[in-house]
């Protein structure tokens, strides 16, 4: 597995190295020593799986700390656009994002250090998205921000996105209450 800086402190590509032949193909999806070497040391203990079909947008999230999660996404099949902003005000990239095509196709996976407000919107008819967490799901400490707030191109034009009301209502990036 190749992990890939991606100019945000602590935000990884992982790109696994997929074994293919006739019948199908194999590949490690996680392997805690190859990131241990990498200096990324995260223990995981929830996994999350959804299902959503095209122009869904969820997000962006992230919990308060004490509770605030990193998360290794990937999309297990169809393709979504995956993005981070970085909400640590100490750190030069503030406020900027970062995203990436994440795919059944492309096996990647993006690492999401706590500290990071955390989205995706699904590209193709339908996709299935997994992820890890190593902070349980704690509903008193959800946050999150409007998904126009950080200047992202989504792809899609407004009238195509299909979001959750309260993903609807969340504040903007200025706005917003957070202590990373």
């Amino acid at each position: 597995m190749n992990v890939l800086s991606t100019g945000f402190n602590g935000l990884f590509i992982l790109e696994p190295k997929v074994l293919g032949d006739a019948r199908g193909y194999f590949m490690e999806s996680y392997n805690r020593q190859t990131l241990l070497k990498a200096g990324i040391d995260i223990t995981f203990i929830q996994d999350n799986q959804s299902s959503s079909k095209k122009g869904v947008l969820r997000g962006l999230h992230f919990q308060q700390a004490p509770y605030a999660q990193t998360k290794l996404v990937r999309a297990l099949s169809g393709s979504i656009l995956d993005v981070a902003v970085d909400l640590r005000k100490a750190e030069p990239t503030f406020g900027q994002h970062f995203s990436i095509e994440l795919s059944g196709e492309n096996k990647k996976q993006l690492l999401v250090p706590k500290g990071f407000a955390h989205g995706f919107l699904v590209l193709s008819d339908i996709a299935e998205v997994y992820y890890k967490c190593d902070e349980f799901y704690k509903p008193e400490a959800d946050g999150g921000i409007h998904y126009k707030s950080a200047g992202i191109d989504w792809k899609f034009s407004d009238d195509m996105l299909i979001l959750s009301d309260k993903d609807k209502n969340l504040p903007d990036l200025k706005t917003a209450k957070f202590q990373f």
